[in-house]
């Protein structure tokens, strides 16, 4: 009688567990090409850096840059406010108190205009009309960062020119005004901790948008981001400002 050796029923050979394996992934591999399976996206583009043109050629010395901003000026003449709460503060009063403190400020082609500064100082006298004091609406907005209001004021000029202000409080409630810049503004925005110039570029159907930033070094707003954009449709036309804004808040309703 031929006899066979003695196996355990339960040991199976390494090759047959290994196709038994791989039986279930026959169907799902065969079907990769059909609709809705795996599909190859083709080769990947090859990823290029910046090519340095003339590297052998000796760049231009380029000297430090001027910051641009108006340095931070101390306002002579109005009391300190209680709890750094701008709001307070009438902006008009403000205005009038930097050209006394400034009276040769409307003297000079870089400075402002008499027939403006004339207007500021009869702004709130009696009889005088609100529609021709120069001095706009103001907003409000922390720019800073230290979780206070800083006033956003705006003063207009002849032939479409603007003085933007901005002044914040410091903790003795002393005004310091740390923004001062005049240009011939097409409009303005708020957008976070930015003040956003749109101004007419030197070619036309063009516009320069510039936002000023709080500098912490400097302790003033200094123009930090410059664009020209195209002007769909009319370059005259006026951009309008970002939606929400109210006047005398600066923030969104």
């Amino acid at each position: 009688m031929k006899t066979f050796p003695f196996r355990t029923p339960f040991r199976t050979p390494f090759r047959t567990v290994a196709l038994l394996a791989l039986l279930p992934l026959v169907p799902v591999l065969a079907g990769c090409g059909r609709s809705g399976g795996l599909a190859s996206a083709g080769a990947t583009a090859t990823a290029s850096g910046p090519v340095h043109l003339w590297p052998d050629r000796q760049g231009a010395a380029v000297p430090p840059a001027d910051p641009g901003g108006a340095p931070p000026e101390y306002v002579q003449g109005i009391p300190p406010v209680p709890d750094q709460n701008v709001h307070a503060v009438d902006p008009v009063a403000l205005v009038q108190a930097e050209l006394r403190a400034h009276p040769n400020a409307d003297v000079g082609a870089d400075g402002m205009p008499p027939e403006t500064a004339a207007a500021i100082r009869g702004c709130g006298q009696e009889g005088a009309e609100r529609a021709a004091c120069p001095v706009l609406t103001p907003y409000y907005r922390d720019l800073t960062g230290n979780e206070a209001d800083e006033l956003i004021v705006g003063i207009e000029f002849p032939d479409k020119m603007m003085s933007v202000r901005v002044y914040t409080a410091d903790a003795d409630g002393r005004l310091n005004r740390i923004m001062a810049t005049t240009q011939t503004v097409v409009s303005v925005e708020l957008a976070g901790r930015d003040v956003i110039l749109r101004v007419p570029s030197g070619n036309n159907g063009y516009e320069l948008i510039t936002a000023w930033s709080w500098d912490e070094k400097q302790r003033t707003m200094l123009p930090t981001r410059e664009q020209i954009v195209r002007v769909p449709g009319n370059p005259q036309t006026p951009v309008g400002p970002s939606p929400g804004l109210v006047p005398g808040t600066g923030t969104s309703p």
